[in-house]
């Protein structure tokens, strides 16, 4: 799951950060109203969190442009201030989810994996293609009930086909998907290439079917 973070408490911001990292998560933060719209307006998230109060406008305002970009992206709203009148305005410019300061990350981290299935996963539990179950608590594949060992680059790589099944998505999109910032650092894509091959090798070997269709000149699609 792809993360962006708008807070501007150090501390906090540091503290998801740690521990979404440390549960498979890819993060990214944003300090303040303006950092948070370019990254929104640039990338693709399945979820932001969104602090409300910035030092340069009201959170509040960041939703819209969420929604714009990508209507399937989860949206979660946190705030210190746990005022009724803030979560109906949330709501209603298009949050999903409100959670008041203070909290546990253990239960930011339970609504971020549900509102990861009821947006991105349409409700699902598992994904079912074919033979093939993925488990999105577990970050597992199986075909046929046996499971077949993914890098954690290459199940993060079938899990965003899987979402953007039967869609064109280009080696760029892929690489910012799954890399964030830090892929800028790159000189080429060779990467994305290395890893699309050996998932494509795996699902093949096991099926016998190639659900990875090279688009000439646009990138890939998933189809099954």
């Amino acid at each position: 799951m792809k993360v962006l973070f708008v807070e501007d408490e150090p501390v906090l911001a540091d503290e998801m950060l740690g521990y979404f990292s440390s549960q498979g998560f890819l993060c990214e933060s944003a300090p303040t109203f303006s950092a948070a719209s370019e990254k929104i307006e640039s990338y693709n998230y399945d979820v932001v969190v969104i602090d409300i109060g910035l030092p340069d406008g009201s959170g509040m305002n960041l939703i819209p442009c969420v929604s714009r970009q990508n209507e399937e992206t989860g949206i979660m709203i946190v705030s210190a201030k746990n005022s009724l009148n803030d979560k109906l305005e949330g709501l209603n410019l298009g949050a999903d989810d409100y959670l008041a300061k203070p909290f546990y990350v253990e239960e930011l981290n339970a609504r971020l994996h549900a509102l990861y299935r009821r947006k991105m996963l349409k409700g699902n539990r598992q994904i079912v293609f074919d033979d093939f179950t993925v488990d999105p608590q577990s970050k597992l594949l199986f075909f046929r009930g046996k499971e077949i060992s993914l890098t954690k680059k290459e199940y993060q790589l079938l899990l965003y086909f899987l979402v953007n099944k039967e869609r064109v998505v280009s080696k760029p999109s892929i690489a910012e998907h799954i890399w964030g910032d830090y892929f800028d650092q790159a000189d080429n894509f060779d990467t994305v290439y290395v890893h699309l091959m050996n998932l494509r090798k795996k699902l093949t070997q096991a099926s016998g079917k190639d659900y990875i269709k090279t688009v000439y000149g646009l990138g890939y699609r998933f189809t099954c």
